[in-house]
């Protein structure tokens, strides 16, 4: 090859190394010049963040109050455990961390470890909501063993529930991460949720705290918290007689009552019996349920049944199961007709046995003969109210039966509530007027019921039922206050205080005599109805429904039981005791004040006086005086103790029982006779032989036509001689 073809070869290639030089250089300069001037800021600040550590401020959820300030759903102090790898600068620690986080937690000591090893992670959550007698465990262990750096302890909160399953129904409950999953927890979660904050820290390569001024702090913004209409104490009363009588009438798909106020809507109590304790509510309360479910072997079949009873507990009754009202209904008919100037209180009716309907023959549950309208309104006869729907007909019944709010959601502030289930005035047939006319066409929900019942009370208007009275931020200042002005008016003040006047003699002497309760004008209403429109099943749902004082109504209420199979499924004797006992408890604790008739004041228990350490001569005289009998043990002559017991009530006429020496105490007793179907005269008799006190409610109180229908102690308990046992009465065959 020629010498100067070499050369220029190796000056051109010479040109092309120093082409491709100059022109990486000036990509590196671009990419410097782009990097430095166009992406400065941002990378910036990119490399800022990676020595920023931010640890999450959980907000605290807000509180749930009843109507007299009571905590009923708070959050409290707990603590999330978080590893910190890249501050642990040696293996030593790090073991040291794993083993004794590993005992402390019930966790993995290996799984630990190789969290421990993660020397780039700043934040690693092992364990969530731990409690503060383990907080301290940990602490005292980073103590001990001089542990700096690695652990870190975030407050946390967790919900809890002070009165356990109390109102669980209606409070609900919340997930692992707060958020409210059911109950007023659910409906107002976006009020009780409050905004997590965070604080942000600046570290250096080791991980460890760089200065003060690194450090920025947002604050939390804590959840609104909730007033509800509820009252701690009328719950109490009403869960406890609830679940009274859903053992005294072995009721098999549980049982649900409202307590309302009738001229504001504000629910002063509402229970579901079985319910669950909402701080433990994926736990299937009800034990003989857990043990069937516990005994299946399948894995998936398990999980159905766990579902189903879980979605049963958390069900709330009162507002998302649908029911036909029976003849408690009736009211809504009679106030209808009442209203339209179809029927007065005197409006004769014939009352055979039955009337045939469209070739069916509608049956009564008892011949009458002849009635007046006021009469089948207390004899609960349906044969006057299918005559009595005849003459409103399809049209006017279905525009009341819209009016009273049974064709709508009663817009309850709470999830899940279910639409009634109606025949559309296009489609009704007589047969469906005729049935639909005493409760057993159409199903309504146990809250459609209730308000329609408050309207009917208080002067025709429907009110607006709801739970939460206030919302109230973090800084004591009201966010929204419940509006408790009514729907509309449905029926004139004038219908409403008749119809008022025939329940409370329902009350007194009609098929609701078990409501009645001495001292209060109590209006009522019961029902009975089958669970299929056709009389084929046996499954039956007793209620009762009432109000008082009858001349001004202050407070309705609701019971309800699904499929009771005790010694009767009638309304009255079923629900009635319920409905007395609640009552008779919470229209005191309200203000409500007993204003007693002559004949009243004659029937009423009275005071058992106190006559310990008197003595016996003294004592005699003294329960004399109080026109009540005396019965001696002991041979001593002074009272060592008494039954009953000073101030406790006794029926007038009763025996107080008087112990002269600590021997004749410990060894008396007497057995309590099962009253059950007895007259009040051969219950008294029996009581008397027995050496025991009856103290009577119910029917007994306002007729002659009565029978034992429960008691408070169960027939064949040993109980102390003088002991007073409360014998509920019902008319006979009360429906």
């Amino acid at each position: 090859m020629a010498k100067g073809t070499t050369i220029r070869m190796w000056h051109r290639t010479v040109f092309i190394l120093l082409l491709i030089i100059i022109l990486g250089f000036g990509t590196v300069v671009f990419s410097l010049a782009r990097l430095q001037l166009a992406q400065g800021a941002e990378l910036k600040t990119k490399a800022f963040d990676n020595q920023l550590q931010s640890t999450p401020l959980t907000a605290q959820r807000g509180t749930i109050y009843d109507c007299n300030m009571k905590k009923l759903a708070e959050s409290a102090n707990v603590w999330d455990v978080i590893l910190e790898p890249a501050c642990i600068t040696n293996d030593k620690d790090r073991k040291t961390i794993s083993e004794g986080l590993s005992k402390i937690l019930g966790l993995d000591k290996d799984d630990l470890l190789k969290k421990c090893q993660k020397k780039s992670s700043y934040y690693e959550v092992i364990k969530k909501k731990i409690e503060a007698d383990t907080r301290d465990e940990i602490l005292q262990f980073e103590n001990k063993n001089g542990i700096k750096n690695g652990i870190r302890l975030v407050e946390d909160y967790k919900r809890y529930y002070p009165y356990g399953a109390f109102a669980s129904t209606v409070l609900g409950f919340t997930g692992t991460d707060s958020q409210g999953l059911s109950g007023i927890e659910a409906q107002y979660d976006k009020y009780l949720t409050g905004v997590n904050g965070k604080l942000v820290t600046a570290r250096n390569a080791v991980g460890a705290d760089m200065p003060v001024d690194y450090e920025q702090e947002v604050k939390a913004q804590d959840g609104n918290s909730l007033v509800l209409t509820i009252d701690e104490v009328v719950q109490h009363a009403l869960e406890k007689n609830l679940e009274e009588g859903l053992a005294d009438n072995k009721v098999q798909n549980r049982g649900c009552a409202i307590v309302i106020n009738v001229k504001t809507g504000a629910i002063l109590g509402m229970a579901v019996k079985g319910d669950f304790d909402p701080n433990n509510p994926f736990v299937i309360a009800d034990k003989t349920k857990a043990e069937q479910i516990n005994a299946i072997t399948d894995s998936e079949e398990k999980k159905k049944a766990t579902d189903a009873a879980l979605q049963e507990q958390w069900r709330n009754k009162c507002i998302s199961d649908t029911y036909y009202p029976g003849s408690v209904f009736k009211m809504v008919t009679g106030a209808s007709a009442m209203e339209e100037n179809l029927v007065t209180e005197n409006t004769p009716f014939n009352c055979p046995s039955y009337l045939t309907i469209q070739g069916r023959q509608v049956h009564d549950w008892k011949t009458f003969g002849h009635l007046t309208f006021a009469q089948g309104v207390c004899e609960s006869s349906n044969v006057v109210f299918m005559q009595v729907g005849q003459m409103l007909g399809v049209n006017l019944f279905c525009k009341y039966f819209d009016a009273f709010g049974f064709t709508q959601k009663t817009g309850i502030d709470l999830p899940g509530e279910s639409r009634s289930i109606y025949v559309q005035q296009g489609n009704m047939t007589a047969l469906d007027l005729a049935c639909a006319s005493f409760g057993q066409t159409n199903k309504i929900t146990p809250i459609q019921m209730i308000t329609a019942t408050c309207a009917v009370a208080n002067g025709g208007y429907l009110v607006q039922p709801h739970i939460v009275s206030q919302i109230v931020d973090s800084k004591g200042n009201i966010v929204k206050t419940a509006d408790t002005s009514p729907k509309r008016q449905v029926i004139s003040k004038t219908t409403s205080q008749r119809m008022c006047k025939i329940l409370e003699e329902d009350a007194k002497s009609g098929t609701a005599s078990t409501g009645y309760i001495p001292g209060y004008r109590v209006a009522g209403k019961t029902g009975t109805s089958q669970k299929t429109e056709i009389k084929t099943s046996s499954e039956y749902i007793a209620s009762y429904c009432g109000f008082a004082p009858a001349d001004d109504p202050q407070i309705a209420m609701l019971v309800f039981y699904d499929e009771p199979h005790g010694s009767s499924y009638y309304g009255s004797p079923v629900a009635g005791p319920t409905f007395n006992k609640t009552m008779s408890e919470i229209l005191p604790y309200l203000g409500v004040e007993p204003k007693y008739t002559d004949d009243e004041l004659g029937k009423l228990d009275v005071k058992s006086p106190d006559v310990v350490n008197n003595k016996l001569a003294d004592a005699k005289n003294k329960i004399s005086k109080e026109e009540l009998k005396v019965k001696v043990y002991g041979s001593g002559d002074k009272v060592v103790s008494q039954i009953p017991e000073a101030g406790k009530s006794i029926p007038r006429g009763g025996t107080v029982v008087l112990f002269t020496d600590k021997d004749s105490g410990s060894s008396a007793s007497s057995v309590v006779p099962d009253f059950t179907g007895m007259t009040l005269s051969q219950a008294n008799s029996r009581a008397s032989d027995a050496g025991i006190n009856i103290s009577i409610t119910g029917a007994a109180l306002t007729g002659t036509n009565a029978i034992a229908n429960s008691q408070s102690i169960a027939g064949g308990t040993k109980v102390k001689p003088g002991t007073v046992i409360t014998v509920t009465f019902a008319a006979k065959n009360q429906v």
